[in-house]
Parts: C-alpha cells; structure tokens; sequence
C-alpha cells in the first residue's frame, strides 16, 4: 500500500462540538493559573518559602493586598515605607501572622481594634512613627503578644486599660516618647514583663511618679529589667536616675487633697461639685469598694446613684516641692547628729565619773588597816596611864 493509501485510510480526528469549545477554554485558563495562585504574593513584595513576606523599603503609602499572602505566611515585613494611616480591617484575614513590623513610618492614629483578629502575633513594632495618642483598646485581642515596641514616637502618656490584655508581654519599649509620668494601674496586668525600656523621655520626678516608682521597684525585685529614667523636673532632681531616688523622698506625697478639701468644695453646701472619694471608698485599681467589706453601695453612689466618677473627684497626691523633701532630711540630719553627739557625750561623762569612784574606793580601802594601828596605840597609851595613876 502507498502512502498516500495509508493516509487516506487513517482515522479523521475527534473534532469537539462547538458549544464545549468555550467550557475547555476556561478550563485551560484555571489551570494555567494554578500554579500562580500557589505561589501568589502580593506585589510588590517578595515571599519566601519559610514564611517570609518582605515589603520593607517599597515606597507604599498603603498595605499591600493581604488576601494575596501565601497560606504559610508568618512574618510581614512593612518598615520603611510612607504610609500614614491603616483602616480597622487592614489585618481582618491575617490571624497566623507571628511578627508584623510597622516602624519607620508615618503612622499617626492607629484605629480600636486594629489587630483584634491577630491573636497569634507575638511580635509587633511600631518604633519611628507619629503616633501621639493611642486608643485604650488599640491592642484588643493580642493574648500571645510577647514583644512591643512603641519607641521614638509622641505618646504623652499611656491610657488605662491599654496593656490590660497583654498578660503575655515580655518586652515592652516606650523610650523616645514625650512621657512625663505613668500610671502605675496601667501596667499591673503586665504579670510577665520581664524588659521595660523608658529611657529618653522628660520625667517629672514628682508625686504622680510615686505609684509608678513602686510597681518598678516591684519589677526589679522580681528579676526584670528598667533602663534609666533621668529626671528632667524639679531641678533639685535633674539628671538623676530615679531608680537611685530614695522612696523616702516622696513620703511628703502622703498628704492627700480631701484633708483640706472640705473648705474648698463648694458642694459643702447646696452648690455643685464633687466631693472627693475617701481613701476607703476606692481599691487601688481605683474602683468603688464599701467600707464595710460587704455589698452595700459607697455613700457616694447612694447619695448619687450614678457612676463613682461622676458623684466624688479621687484625691491626688499633692504636688509639692522636692526641696522640701530635701530640707526635711537635712534637718533631720542635723538633729540626728547633735543626738548621736550628746549621746556620746554622757557616755563618755559616765566613764570617768565611774574610773574616778573606783580610784577613790581603792584609796579608802588602802587608808583603812593604817587607822585601826592608830586607835590601838591610843587605847594601849589611855592603859598605861591608868596603871601609873593606881
């Protein structure tokens, strides 16, 4: 048989019907994307096998999308870049993410809630941004948090209730900030905080640092670790560690303003005002307790019926000078010393008054056997003179 017999006699092809061409297509195309969508991540950033997600340095001024990052994704990488605002769902489907690193932006306000579905994120830095406030729950939902750093921003201070679910940290950074004093209640859910860096910050070394100074030396006995806090005010106190100020130095703190707040308060009478809280009728997170230790309401909320906040105003530690700490402990100094002085003095005195008795009782004693001698010759002399006499 020719070829061209052969040929004629193979089998024609399977040609499809024409309505399955278009259903084979977009089979082709699906499977054509498989691999791509295995390997996705989003642009501009570079993904690596061991869960990696690097967008540092890309020039973004917002995230990149996150639905894009690979399915093993456990570090995301976005410092230096110029964004400036993150909204609330940013990392709504990112919980396995492990370290997220924000610093070197120009982040500003960071919503409530923010990261309330990152409850595996054990590492978060925001170091180098503008944040100037932050949202008492900011940091809803971060139990396993272990580091977080809030260094070189602008936080004047830290609200309460902030760190109130970050019973896991370890390391806590607010060095570079414009801190001057802290609230002692903000930080005892920290059970676990082992570093804590504050340094750089103006501190007023006054009496709203008293509390605080307290739960640091607390931290300190338990085996953690504070770097230095220098004070800025009051100038007797400039440039020195308050790690090395002595407690005693704020005992004059003790005298709280509801001593002479009855004269002052114009709800003494029928005016308005609040009255301040007694010292009994607040705990030391500052919530209303009864003074009798059973379920009866505080006078303030009985009288009131509303919030303890609104019906009485908590006395504060008065604001007084550290000079006259100072003052105080120099004059008592002087009066110690002078005591000591007098002290020695009379002992002293004691001692030779004591040496100078013993010196004169052995003297006597020498002098005693000579004046019996005496009186026995004079009795013998009287007898001879009486026999002569007869």
């Amino acid at each position: 048989m020719s070829l061209p017999e052969m040929l004629s006699s193979s089998p024609s092809p399977v040609v499809p019907p024409p309505f399955c061409r278009p259903v084979l297509l977009c089979a082709l195309c699906i499977l054509a994307m498989l691999p791509s969508l295995a390997s996705s991540c989003p642009p501009p950033c570079l993904c690596s096998a061991d869960g990696l997600v690097d967008c540092e340095g890309r020039g973004l001024t917002s995230p990149p999308p996150l639905y894009l990052l690979p399915a093993g994704s456990r570090c995301l990488l976005l410092a230096n870049n110029k964004m400036t605002a993150l909204m609330v769902t940013t990392f709504a489907n990112v919980s396995a993410l492990e370290e997220l690193d924000l610093s070197n932006n120009y982040l500003d306000h960071l919503p409530a809630g923010l990261f309330r579905e990152m409850s595996n994120l054990t590492k978060l830095s925001l170091h180098n941004n503008s944040l100037t406030g932050t949202d008492p729950n900011l940091f809803q939902g971060l139990v396993a948090l272990q580091s977080l750093d809030l260094s070189v921003n602008g936080l004047s201070s830290v609200p309460l209730g902030l760190l109130d679910e970050l019973q896991s940290l370890r390391r806590l950074s607010l060095a570079g900030n414009r801190l001057h004093g802290l609230e002692r209640a903000a930080f005892e859910p920290l059970t676990h905080l082992q570093q804590l860096e504050l340094g750089q910050n103006p501190w007023e070394c006054d009496c709203n640092l008293r509390e605080f100074k307290h739960w640091m030396e607390w931290l300190l006995y338990r085996g953690g670790t504070v770097d230095a806090m220098e004070c800025t005010l009051p100038k007797d106190l400039r440039g020195r560690d308050i790690r090395g100020v002595p407690v005693e130095m704020f005992n004059y703190c003790l005298q709280l303003e509801d001593e002479n707040g009855a004269g002052d308060n114009p709800r003494s009478g029928a005016g308005g005002g609040s009255p301040p809280c007694s010292r009994a009728a607040t705990d030391p997170t500052g919530a209303p307790i009864s003074d009798s230790g059973n379920n009866e309401e505080p006078a303030s909320l009985a009288a009131g019926g509303g919030d303890s906040t609104s019906d009485c105003v908590r006395a504060r530690y008065r604001p007084v000078s550290v000079r006259r700490a100072i003052g105080t402990v120099v004059i008592a100094g002087v009066v110690c010393g002078i005591v000591c002085i007098m002290m020695v003095a009379a002992a002293a005195y004691g001692c030779i008054y004591a040496s100078l008795m013993a010196k004169y009782q052995r003297e006597l004693k020498k002098r005693q056997p000579l004046m019996g001698d005496g009186e026995a010759e004079g009795e013998d002399r009287e007898e001879k003179q009486i026999s002569s006499v007869a």
